[in-house]
């Protein structure tokens, strides 16, 4: 063995082990490199967290912030999947391909719903320099129409840079039964989640697996992690006793605990001396009423919600203390960044009131008598809920307006930094210190890379954010981010040093200059002093260094209302409304492509029976599609064809179709689109008579939640008590297929709207 050995080194000319090193090369990291983790929560606001003046129980966060440094003055995008891109690429969100949520594929480069194929990712940079890179939770960063099985899988995380993946590629989920979990490159088939399963443990669970099992391979090498968590984006879950420790804490309203938030983050230095508190907001159509107006059973039912977001808050913070906890077991604490920041203000889309039912009350409007009728399910698995605005307000205290916006309260985050040895020029100055810096999400990757032992300059590409690690060194050091511009469906922002204009834009009006507001941060961080007036140079000057960003960074075209961008899509996805076939067994259809076979629309289901077709007994379900948001089936009970429809208030809709004869092979349901937003639904059997259910309100824009599954209904269930009886009620006979073929679109379709939603967009374009 040692001559053959001997021999194959001669003839290639070369040796193994020698100056030139070990064949094939592998990276390896700066020596004492360390690990990092990022945890980047969705929309948890300013104010959310108890070392930023909340009153929600966050101890180990507090202790992070207390070992390690806090930024005052730290700013990401407005919206979701504009801030993870900038913080995996180190570009401005348009510039890196993700103006807004990956929910659009209307043809422009700066709304692509993907991560540009020519950009290299952080994960990527530090795998080629000998990390192990992890990641969990909420991704985001593919377009909805490439999520499905057939992919493509090229914005996927394991293709930007991850060794290992699991949580969800969607925007959000049931926390207490996920609609649709992912490892790596497949998706995960669940029948039932067990008891007690929540998606915060359930990804620190797995984050802790990747980070045991690679230290126990391999000491040395350090990791990447970065987690994502879906709380606290709607909709609001939470378990029992992490509510119940909140319960009573928010009657009092959010105009007293945002008072007493304030006053906190005076005390312990958060807002600069002699910072105003913003008004309660008032602008039109994002106002928050006074709590003392609300009458006695709204002001019950709203508590009921922040009492469930607080509890969501809490969970956050004891998997931040597992999390803690095994790095302190292994001994690489010391030797972990950890940063802990969130991805936007926190969010109004519960609006006025808020709601039980997120997936459909966007569309369908408010009903609060619905909602009162579920208090007592709030935060549990049986509703979908989200807050009122009021509270949205409260989380980004002391700033004005929420999520979306380009004003303060849209982008401005806690932003946490706990590395307790402290190496190279990231050493942190101070356990406990402030940073009043104007910071940007930009800036994140090269001041890892730069953190990790290596040169920005050397190893990455095209970027827009210089590193901020000199700032994390010095707390005296000057901002490294002088200027930075804005943009959220229409809404626009530039900053530059320590001025800033500001537009909150109304749909489908004009886009000129008069919108814009001028404040000088640097006196004014509020946002309540309107210079325009009275600087009106200063103004032009900052309106033409935005427009000049703005073509830079691919923004354009502006939204201007309309809503055409998320109808129009690419001849390629025309694919998705051709009728399909669907064996049993196949794993659940993706929501998105589901949805494509019932929106705006009418479909036909044509169930063929196996066997000998329908027998005594045959009872459980054929078809279902979604979830206790929303959602319907197509069953068989105590020998009957049926139909049940959950319109996501808890409310159900049935429809009998009559017994099904012995030998049966084939049902039918058919939904007719009349307009009106209702389907008429009718049920046969072979070839006999049609029975017919009329105003069946139609589901649609993110509704149903959960794909389509042939002979059971997976997960969480359409009809929940049913559930409590028989499971995912799997069919007890044999289905051989089901053929789904989409009908004709209603005539008040979108899809039938094109043209003069194009004409309307054009007039403010």
């Amino acid at each position: 063995m040692i001559e053959a050995y001997e021999g194959f080194q001669g003839r290639v000319g070369r040796t193994f082990a020698g100056s030139e090193g070990w064949w094939p090369p592998r990276p390896e990291p700066p020596a004492g490199a360390p690990n990092i983790v990022v945890i980047m929560v969705d929309d948890l606001g300013y104010a959310d967290l108890g070392c930023y003046g909340s009153e929600i129980h966050t101890p180990h966060l507090d202790q992070l912030a207390a070992d390690g440094v806090r930024f005052t003055d730290f700013h990401v995008t407005p919206m979701c999947s504009p801030t993870r891109a900038s913080l995996l690429t180190g570009l401005n969100p348009h510039l890196a391909g993700v103006g807004t949520v990956a929910h659009s594929d209307a043809g422009f480069p700066g709304y692509a719903m993907e991560i540009r194929d020519d950009v290299t990712t952080l994960p990527h940079l530090l795998r080629d320099h000998g990390y192990r890179t992890f990641m969990v939770g909420k991704w985001h960063l593919t377009k909805d129409s490439d999520q499905s099985a057939a992919g493509p899988h090229h914005s996927w995380p394991c293709q930007k840079g991850f060794d290992r993946y699991y949580g969800v590629l969607d925007a959000f989920t049931n926390l207490h039964h996920p609609h649709r979990l992912v490892e790596d490159n497949h998706a995960v088939d669940i029948d039932q989640y067990p008891d007690g399963y929540y998606f915060t443990d359930d990804i620190t669970d797995r984050a802790i697996s990747m980070i045991t099992g690679s230290k126990a391979s391999n000491p040395r090498q350090p990791f990447f992690l970065y987690m994502a968590h879906g709380a606290v984006h709607a909709p609001l879950h939470a378990k029992a006793e992490d509510i119940a420790r909140y319960r009573g804490r928010y009657d009092e309203g959010w105009d007293e605990l945002r008072d007493r938030r304030f006053a906190r983050q005076v005390e312990l230095g958060i807002v600069p001396p002699g910072t105003r508190l913003a008004p309660r907001n008032h602008e039109e159509g994002n106002d928050v009423r006074p709590w003392a107006d609300l009458p006695e059973r709204e002001r019950g039912l709203f508590a009921r919600y922040m009492e469930v977001y607080a509890g969501m808050v809490d969970n956050i913070d004891q998997n931040v203390g597992r999390l803690i906890d095994t790095l302190d077991r292994l001994d690489e604490l010391d030797n972990t960044v950890f940063i802990f920041t969130s991805d936007n203000g926190s969010s109004r889309e519960g609006e006025a009131v808020g709601t039980t039912a997120y997936y459909v009350h966007l569309l369908q409007g408010d009903d609060i008598d619905a909602d009162l009728a579920r208090l007592d399910h709030i935060g549990g698995p049986r509703t979908t809920p989200h807050m009122p605005r009021g509270w949205a307000m409260l989380g980004n205290t002391p700033f004005r307006l929420y999520k979306i916006n380009t004003h303060a309260g849209g982008h401005t985050v806690p932003f946490i930094v706990h590395w307790p040895t402290g190496r190279r020029d990231g050493r942190l100055d101070g356990a406990g210190t402030l940073r009043r810096q104007y910071t940007h999400v930009t800036g994140l990757l090269s001041t890892l890379l730069e953190v990790a032992g290596l040169d920005p300059d050397e190893v990455a590409g095209e970027r827009s954010g210089r590193s901020f690690a000199p700032v994390l060194a010095d707390a005296d050091a000057p901002s490294r981010h002088d200027e930075q511009h804005y943009e959220m469906i229409g809404h626009r922002g530039y900053y530059r040093n320590g001025w800033e204009i500001v537009t909150l834009h109304r749909p489908l009006t004009p886009f000129d200059d008069s919108e814009w507001e001028l404040y000088h941060l640097a006196e004014d961080p509020t946002e309540l002093d309107d210079l325009a007036a009275q600087e009106p140079e200063r103004l032009r000057e900052l309106a033409a260094a935005w427009e000049a960003a703005a073509w830079t960074n691919q923004v354009f075209p502006l939204d201007e209302g309309s809503q055409i961008k998320y109808i129009v899509r690419p001849p390629r996805s025309a694919v998705y409304s051709e009728p399909v076939t669907i064996l049993p067994g196949t794993p659940t259809l993706e929501r998105w492509r589901s949805v494509q076979l019932i929106w705006f629309r009418g479909v036909r289901f044509e169930i063929e029976l196996g066997g000998d077709g329908w027998q005594p007994g045959h009872d459980g379900v054929l078809v279902s599609h979604g979830d206790q948001g929303s959602g319907y089936l197509v069953h068989v009970l105590d020998g009957r064809l049926q139909y049940t429809h959950n319109d996501g208030r808890g409310r159900l809709r049935h429809l009998d179709g009559g017994p099904v004869a012995p030998g049966a092979r084939r049902l039918t349901c058919e939904k007719l689109a009349p307009g009106g937003s209702v389907w008429t639904v009718s049920l046969a059997v072979d070839d006999g008579p049609a029975t017919t259910l009329e105003g069946v309100p139609m589901l649609f824009g993110i509704a149903p939640f959960e794909g389509i599954t042939v002979g059971r209904d997976p997960r969480s269930p359409v009809w929940w008590e049913r559930w409590e009886q028989a499971g995912s009620a799997p069919y007890a006979g044999t289905i051989d297929r089901v053929r789904i073929t989409p009908g004709e679109h209603a005539p008040d379709s979108p899809v039938n709207m094109v043209d003069l939603l194009r004409e309307i967009g054009l007039k403010y374009e």
